[in-house]
């Protein structure tokens, strides 16, 4: 795909302030949705929306709130990377320019998706040294989570 046509099917753009005035929000912490498309972050996997740790920390809300926090009042552009077997875009999102991905990761709010792409091995590693996020309690990781539930 040529970057003329990359950026007029893969980018969007809208002013979020307040986000859901401009039709955005966090479908979970690893999911958003602008004006009714939802694009599955690029590279990451965080806590599914009613999972909590074996602690009882409550992984999937906070994660959710965390990207809300992240996006709120900024710019929040996505380029497309691929479709996942649901359909859903894949991308990599930006909010002022920000890496949504990267920072979820480094703030312990989602794992690296190695399975899919290594981005994000760097700032995981960063967040199990610092203990912070899901690193900081005993958190099944979303994939396991997943097949345990299903």
């Amino acid at each position: 795909m040529d970057s003329s046509a990359a950026l007029a099917i893969a980018a969007v753009v809208l002013l979020a302030s307040p986000a859901a005035a401009q039709g955005i929000h966090a479908v979970d912490g690893d999911t958003i949705k602008l004006d009714g498309t939802t694009y599955r972050l690029w590279g990451i996997d965080s806590a599914e929306a009613r999972q909590a740790c074996a602690d009882g920390w409550p992984a999937g809300t906070l994660a959710s709130k965390a990207l809300i926090e992240l996006m709120g009042g900024r710019t929040i552009t996505c380029e497309e990377r691929d479709r996942d077997r649901y359909g859903r875009i894949v991308a990599l999102c930006r909010a002022d320019g920000l890496d949504l991905g990267a920072a979820m990761v480094r703030a312990g709010m989602a794992w690296a998706f190695v399975r899919y792409s290594l981005d994000y091995v760097e700032q995981e590693r960063a967040a199990v040294g610092q203990r912070v996020g899901v690193h900081a309690h005993d958190c099944a990781k979303p994939w396991d989570w997943r097949a345990r539930t299903r």
